[in-house]
């Protein structure tokens, strides 16, 4: 397994963190510019990933102001979890995101940059978004 996190601080109660994320909806603000054709409903979001891959997932666990975990919807071309962690930090909120990827050699050595990219590129927007 392979795993991709990133940690931030949000100057924002953890309620309101985590009502955010809870709504697959607001994850597309979270998402880099090569992200297209995004559809979404509360729990389902569906994308492309330019010239990479299609990919539709969605929130299968919600624990009140403490987890979001995200898995694929239909199959992706690498099993993988999405999951953000939250908790209170002095009246902010600490927010961990990580993927976790089960990747071959070869895809591990084409797609750590990227995950690790995009891990380190959503929770940057989330404490932009939400300060």
């Amino acid at each position: 397994m392979s795993v991709f996190e990133s940690t931030v601080t949000v100057n924002k109660p953890v309620a309101q963190v985590y009502a955010f994320l809870a709504d697959m909806n607001n994850h597309r603000q979270l998402m880099p510019d090569n992200i297209e054709d995004w559809e979404s409903t509360a729990d389902v979001a569906s994308f492309n990933i330019q010239n990479i891959t299609k990919l539709s997932i969605k929130i299968e666990e919600r624990v009140a102001n403490t987890l979001v975990r995200i898995i694929p919807a239909e199959k992706p071309p690498f099993d993988m979890e999405l999951k953000w962690e939250l908790s209170e930090a002095d009246g902010a909120t600490q927010a961990a995101f990580t993927i976790t990827a089960q990747l071959n050699m070869l895809m591990k050595m084409m797609a750590s940059g990227p995950l690790q990219k995009l891990v380190d590129e959503e929770t940057t927007n989330l404490a932009k978004l939400l300060s």
